[in-house]
């Protein structure tokens, strides 16, 4: 049977339209009604009768284009304003007493709704900008304003803008509604993948390595090189690891969710590869210590994602990779290390042990006097460029630990 695919469409935005239509439907029927029910105090009633049938035939015919955000252009908000601005001025020509007398103008309350047009449209900033034309007018038209004139004038202002702010938000939070549900579709199917990959793919390397090690010769070397893929798959498969890492931040904006691509070599990044400088967005560490994990090297990590700025990332990988460097170098081929990431919210930790036989004490001291600066250089030099620290501990026969740490802020470009 064919499986059938649910799409669901969301948005906050729809029900503001479908509100705004029926909004100047009704207000053109109430500018009407008002014109009929006291027509008797307007001076030169045809003047307003010829307005009003103008006013209810573009209500009715624009429909349409209040209907969602791209039919809503500014070329119609444009005149859509500029019909209601000529319906205020037209008022005291039609209605004498309007400058001395407080009363409604010709459009009545309509005019809000080419305000909130325009709020829904742009936001608070077009909102601004309507509702001050739309002030200016009422004003003019007034001649001589008086206190409840300004009253009603800054109420529409500000209430227009704090609408046209409401609309924004509610689209920010639409927008994070909609990737967190593709960040949940691709967690399902990558859970998916990892479980088809565990249940055939990892357990025929392990069949191999196995296999392999008991026949010996030849086969003891395939056997160990299916055992260090097996090592790496299951690494990878482990932490949960896909091309885009995505990561949630909680601003005083609103909530965003970025997307990072991942980095294709840890050594490219820590060279200065195609990502230096291009990059703005925050990136995620673990993406960049996975690929150092192996049949010799243990890799553990949080669930979520640990985020850095950019340089800082690509210079505590470069730093790791560093520490790597010298357990091959110095604690020979059969070592085993084991990289651990910490994030404490303030500053991220990232330790790098190994079981060789330890750095004899003065040992560091001595091949920094011989101009060997592979610690004090690519280790603590890194650290201390990104106001970190790298501490290290060794003891002889017990293997030695390197500790790096950064705090968050660091490593921003400076521009």
């Amino acid at each position: 049977m064919a499986k059938r695919e649910r799409v669901v469409r969301m948005s906050v935005e729809q029900p503001l339209w479908r509100a705004l239509s029926g909004y100047r439907v009704l207000t053109m029927v109430y500018a009407v009604l008002l014109f009929v029910f006291e027509r008797s105090r307007f001076e030169r009633p045809w003047v307003a009768a010829a307005f009003l049938a103008v006013l209810a035939v573009w209500t009715l015919v624009t429909l349409p284009k209040v209907a969602n955000a791209v039919s809503c252009t500014k070329r119609f908000l444009g005149a859509d304003l500029t019909i209601g601005l000529t319906g205020i001025l037209l008022t005291p020509f039609v209605d004498v007493q309007a400058r001395s007398v407080d009363g409604l103008t010709l459009p009545s309350i309509w005019v809000a709704g080419s305000v909130l047009a325009f709020a829904v449209k742009g936001g608070w900033r077009w909102a601004a900008f309507a509702s001050t034309f739309v002030a200016a007018a009422n004003l003019i038209e007034r001649g001589h304003p008086t206190l409840d004139t300004v009253h009603n004038v800054l109420l529409v202002w500000v209430a227009s803008i704090a609408i046209g702010y409401v609309v924004e938000v509610a689209r920010a939070s639409e927008r994070t509604l909609a990737r967190a549900l593709e960040i949940e579709a691709a967690t399902r199917e990558r859970e998916r993948l990892a479980r088809d990959i565990h249940d055939s793919v990892l357990q025929v390397l392990a069949m191999v390595q196995r296999r392999g090690t008991a026949l010996g010769g030849e086969a003891a070397e395939l056997g160990r090189m299916a055992g260090e893929q097996e090592i790496a798959l299951r690494t990878l498969v482990s932490s949960g690891l896909v091309p885009t890492s995505r990561t949630s931040e909680d601003t005083a904006r609103g909530a965003v969710v970025r997307t990072v691509d991942d980095a294709a070599d840890p050594a490219d990044l820590a060279a200065g590869g195609p990502e230096e400088g291009g990059e703005s967005g925050p990136c995620d560490l673990r993406t960049l210590l996975a690929p150092y994990a192996g049949s010799r090297v243990t890799f553990s990590e949080p669930g979520t994602p640990v985020v850095l700025e950019p340089a800082a990332a690509r210079e505590l990988a470069a730093a790791v990779g560093a520490a790597l460097d010298n357990v091959n170098r110095h604690a020979g081929a059969d070592a085993r290390a084991w990289i651990l990431v910490e994030d404490w919210g303030q500053e991220v930790i990232v330790t790098v042990r190994d079981d060789g036989p330890g750095i004899p004490e003065g040992r560091l001291a001595q091949a920094e006097g011989e101009g060997r600066l592979g610690v004090a250089l690519s280790i603590r030099g890194r650290l201390r460029d990104l106001g970190g620290t790298a501490e290290l501990v060794s003891v002889p026969g017990q293997g030695t630990e390197v500790e790096l740490k950064v705090p968050r802020g660091r490593g921003k470009t400076e521009r």
